[in-house]
C-alpha cells in the first residue's frame, strides 16, 4: 500500500507531462506538414558518383576477394 501512494502520484504527473507535451505539440504546428517531411529523406540521394564510389570501395556483399 505505501507504494501505491508513492507510484500513483508520479503516475498521474506523467501522464499530465506527456498530455502537455503533445497539446504543446498540436497547437505549435509541429503536425501540419507530415507529408514533405517524410518524403524529404527519399529524396535526399548523393548521385551516381557516390555510388560508384561506395561501390569500388566495399568489395561484393560477401566479403570475397
Amino acid at each position: 500500500m505505501p507504494s501505491l501512494f508513492l507510484l500513483l502520484p508520479i503516475s498521474l504527473a506523467a501522464v499530465i507531462a506527456i498530455g502537455a507535451f503533445f497539446w504543446w505539440a498540436i497547437f505549435a504546428g509541429q503536425f501540419d506538414d507530415t507529408n514533405e517531411a517524410a518524403n524529404s529523406i527519399l529524396l535526399d540521394d548523393d548521385g551516381p558518383e557516390a555510388e560508384r564510389g561506395a561501390a569500388s570501395k566495399g568489395g561484393d556483399a560477401a566479403g570475397g576477394n
